[in-house]
């Protein structure tokens, strides 16, 4: 678990981005995805939109404000993205670096 500081107007915020809240902004982009391709869908799913942003938002610290709200989800998506863009590079390394430690040690 790790924590992301960040500013939005003026304000330093920090959200600590657990499975929960990876969970919940995973959710949220799905969301966003399923509005986007059915517009007439937006009325069906807004009001869920709405309630995982409340849930991620309750999450940050200090507690954010209204106006903060947009910037604060923008900036948490942004940390999840980048958390689950290093994890992958991890992974894809990780092969790598057990063949070469398997290639070092059996050439001994």
């Amino acid at each position: 678990m790790s924590a992301k500081q960040f500013d939005v107007n003026g304000t330093e915020y920090t959200v600590r981005l657990t499975e929960q809240v990876i969970g919940h902004v995973n959710n949220l982009k799905n969301l966003y995805n399923a509005a986007y391709e059915d517009p007439e869908s937006f009325e069906d799913v807004s009001a869920e939109i709405s309630s995982t942003i409340n849930e991620i938002a309750s999450t940050v610290e200090p507690q954010a404000e209204d106006s903060d709200l947009d910037g604060i989800i923008q900036e948490i998506i942004k940390a999840v993205d980048s958390k689950a863009a290093e994890i992958e590079k991890e992974l894809e390394e990780k092969p790598t670096k057990a063949l070469k430690s398997k290639k070092t040690k059996s050439k001994k």
